[in-house]
């Protein structure tokens, strides 16, 4: 197995392209991209999907957008509200970004 990924299901019914990873040694071989192709062909939007902001511009290829607080659904408000939390108490973990594919 080079990489893996999922869309994960929520209680209220969103589900969410997750859990995309590769082994490091084939980062940049479009592994993540084959994993993210094969699942959106067999998942209808809307998805959702977290994933630190650098990575914005890797899954915008992909047609997901970055949505606000405001924008979200209840559970990736709270999903936003404690990412923002964490970030002030780990310097070190940055800036998350919830990103939809309507």
């Amino acid at each position: 197995m080079l990489g893996c990924g999922q869309i994960k299901p929520h209680a209220d019914g969103t589900r969410e392209l997750a859990s995309i990873a590769v082994w490091p040694r084939f980062q940049g071989q479009g592994v993540a991209r084959a994993v993210i192709e094969h699942l959106l062909a067999r998942h209808q939007p809307p998805l959702y999907l977290t994933c630190r902001a650098e990575l914005q511009p890797f899954y915008q290829k992909f047609r997901f957008v970055t949505i606000s607080e405001s924008q979200a659904t209840p559970y990736f408000r709270r999903l936003m509200r404690l990412a923002r939390l964490l970030s002030r108490l780990a310097q070190r973990l940055g800036a998350m970004a919830v990103m939809r594919l309507d």
